[in-house]
């Protein structure tokens, strides 16, 4: 199959309608598993010749992780990665590299989680294992 109609296909089904600057912007997101913040997509749209504003760039990936087409990661206050694995899973984080790394769900173990509030169910739980050089 092609590879931009794929990501079309994508964006259709899950209620997003493909627009050019979408599609350049999915084309780096949802072609194959990936964490990038917006500087990276922006820096490699950039790099092919893109004119996609840093405002387009920011919304689609509001509109993306809206619709579940891809999954923000904060990895500290003030920067977000974003991941097109969607499905529940953890990471590593290296502090120094700025790398994000997929640990597959069943690879963490939990004892337990405390009693939640009341009225409250548990969405998902997520483990982010911040790593530094020696």
């Amino acid at each position: 199959m092609d590879p931009a109609i794929d990501v079309q296909a994508k964006l259709e089904a899950h209620g997003v309608n493909p627009t050019p600057q979408r599609l350049e912007i999915g084309a780096l997101l949802l072609r194959q598993p990936v964490h990038l913040s917006a500087d990276q997509i922006l820096q490699q749209l950039r790099a092919a010749g893109s004119a996609v504003s840093k405002a387009t760039v920011y919304n689609t990936l509001r509109l993306f992780t809206a619709h579940g087409l891809v999954r923000e990661v904060a990895v500290d206050p003030g920067r977000a990665i974003y991941d097109s694995t969607t499905v529940p899973h953890h990471h590593f984080y290296n502090a120094d590299t700025g790398e994000l790394t997929d640990i597959d769900a069943g690879a963490v173990g939990l004892p337990g989680i405390p009693s939640l509030p009341a009225g409250t169910r548990a969405e998902s739980v997520e483990v982010i294992v911040r790593l530094r050089s020696r």
